[in-house]
C-alpha cells in the first residue's frame, strides 16, 4: 500500500469505523426489537416491520451476517491502522496505532452505537433492515458457509437453531407484563387482566357462599312462610330443600314463580314443577375452569361438593366475575366493608365467615389461605377445638380475641394488626 496516500487511508480507516458502527448497532437494534410490537406493526403491513420480521425468522444467519461484516471491517481498520502508524512513527506508532484503533472502535463503533440502538431498536433496526437484506443476498454463500459449520457444533450439544425457544410468555411472565405496563393500560385495565391471569390460582371453595350462609327455602315449612320467603328473596335464584341443606331439590327462578302467581297457580306442587336440576361444581375447580364450564353448560349458578358428594356452598357466575372486575354494586349479600369494623382503638371486629382472601385483599393482611378458607375455620384448625368466648391467641402473627361464639362457629374476633410480629 506504499502508493496509496496516507490521507486515502485516513478517510478509508474513518469509512471502516463508521461501517463496523453500523453493524454493532444493527446487532443490538435487531436484537432488541419487541417482538409482540413487531407482530403487530407486521399485521399492519408496515414494510419495515416485515424486513426486519423477515430477517428474524433466522437469527443464526442475520447473526452471521453482522458478524462477518463487523469482522471484515474491523481487521480492515486495524490493517490501515497499522500502516498509518508505521508510517508516522515507525516502530512506535504501531503500537500506538493499536491502542489508539482499540479506543476508537470501543467508544464509537461499540459502546455508542450499541447504547443507541438499545434506546430506540425501531429507529435503528427499521432502516437497518434495508441494507442488511441486500448484504445477505450479496454475502448469502459465505453467510450459507459460516452458518453451516456453526451449527453443525450445535448439533454436537444437540441443539438446533431452527427449533429455538421461541418467545412465547408464561402465565407468570404475562403477568409482569401486564403489571409494568405502566401508563400503556390504564390502572384499571391493567388490575383486570391481572385478576384473569389470576383465576388459574383461585378455586370455587375461595369465592362460594359457605354452606352455612345460603339462604334458601324449607318446601317442607308452611306455604304461607315459603310464600313470605319468597316474596322477600334477595337473589333471583333461591335454592329449596328438604329440611336441610344437603336434601336440596333445585333452584327456582324469582321469573317463574312471578308467572305461576299471576296465573293463580301458586302452589306447592307448581312451585316444585318449575323447580331447575341442580348443577354440581366439584371442589378444588380452578375459576378459570369453572367460568368456561358455565359457559359451555349455559349455567349461572351451582353448588360445591366435596369428595364424598356432601354440599360445601354455593357459586354464582358473578361471584367469578367479581374476582375480575371488582365488587357488584347490586349484590345484596354483605360485602367485606360490612364485615369488617373498625374500632377506636386501632382494632377491627370481623365476623369469623368471611372469606380469608377478601380479609386480606381489603385490609392487606398476609392470613395463610392454602388451609381453611374462612377466618373461623383458620382459627378452628389453630385451636384444633370449639374454643370459648374472650380467649386470646396470635394467629399468622396477629394478635386476635375471640369475641362471640355461637353453634359451634366463632362468629366475632377483634384482630389488632399494629401489634403484629413478622
Amino acid at each position: 500500500m506504499d502508493d496509496i496516500s496516507t490521507g486515502t487511508l485516513v478517510i478509508t480507516l474513518v469509512v471502516l469505523i463508521l461501517l463496523s458502527a453500523f453493524f454493532s448497532s444493527s446487532e443490538t437494534g435487531m436484537m432488541s426489537l419487541n417482538r409482540y410490537r413487531l407482530r403487530h406493526l407486521t399485521k399492519e403491513g408496515q414494510r419495515s416491520a416485515q424486513r426486519a420480521s423477515e430477517l428474524l425468522e433466522r437469527p443464526d444467519r442475520l447473526i452471521g451476517l453482522i458478524l462477518i461484516g463487523n469482522n471484515l471491517v474491523n481487521i480492515g481498520a486495524s490493517a490501515i491502522a497499522t500502516i498509518l502508524g508505521e508510517r508516522l512513527m515507525g516502530g512506535l506508532g504501531i503500537l500506538l496505532a493499536t491502542i489508539a484503533l482499540t479506543l476508537v472502535v470501543l467508544l464509537f463503533a461499540e459502546v455508542t452505537p450499541k447504547t443507541l440502538a438499545a434506546l430506540y431498536p425501531e429507529k435503528v433496526a427499521f432502516p437497518a433492515s434495508i441494507i442488511l437484506k441486500v448484504l445477505l443476498k450479496v454475502f448469502y454463500p459465505l453467510v450459507w458457509v459460516v452458518n453451516g459449520i456453526s451449527n453443525g457444533l450445535l448439533a454436537v450439544l444437540r441443539i438446533r437453531p431452527s427449533t429455538g425457544g421461541g418467545d412465547s410468555l408464561s402465565s407468570e411472565e404475562l403477568r409482569t407484563v401486564v403489571a409494568e405496563a405502566g401508563a400503556m393500560i390504564p390502572r384499571r385495565h391493567r388490575d383486570m387482566l391481572v385478576s384473569i391471569l389470576d383465576l388459574e390460582k383461585v378455586q370455587v371453595e375461595d369465592v362460594m357462599t359457605t354452606r352455612s350462609d345460603i339462604k334458601g327455602i324449607d318446601i317442607n315449612d308452611d306455604w304461607s312462610t315459603i310464600v313470605k320467603q319468597l316474596t322477600h328473596a334477595q337473589h333471583t335464584r333461591v335454592l329449596l330443600y328438604r329440611d336441610n341443606i344437603d336434601d336440596a331439590v333445585g333452584f327456582v327462578h324469582a321469573r317463574d314463580a312471578l308467572r305461576l302467581l299471576s296465573k293463580n297457580q301458586f302452589t306447592k306442587s307448581a312451585l316444585l314443577r318449575a323447580v331447575r336440576e341442580i348443577y354440581f361444581i366439584p371442589e378444588g375447580t380452578p375459576l378459570n375452569v369453572q367460568l368456561l364450564k358455565f359457559q359451555r353448560n349455559k349455567e349461572r349458578i351451582g353448588l360445591v361438593v366435596d369428595e364424598y358428594g356432601d354440599i360445601q356452598g354455593l357459586v354464582t357466575l358473578e361471584d367469578i366475575l367479581e374476582e375480575i372486575v371488582g365488587d357488584f354494586t347490586t349484590d345484596q349479600a354483605p360485602s367485606a366493608h360490612e364485615e369488617i369494623v373498625p374500632q377506636p382503638d386501632g382494632s377491627y371486629l370481623v365476623e369469623g365467615g368471611i372469606s380469608l382472601r377478601e380479609l386480606n385483599k381489603e385490609m392487606n393482611w398476609d392470613f395463610p389461605t392454602d388451609g381453611p378458607k374462612t377466618l373461623n375455620g383458620l382459627i378452628l384448625e389453630h385451636l384444633e377445638e370449639i374454643p370459648e368466648a374472650n380467649i386470646s391467641i396470635r394467629l399468622a402473627g396477629y394478635p386476635l380475641e375471640i369475641m362471640d361464639v355461637k353453634d359451634n362457629m366463632v362468629k366475632t374476633a377483634r384482630i389488632l394488626p399494629q401489634f403484629k410480629k413478622d
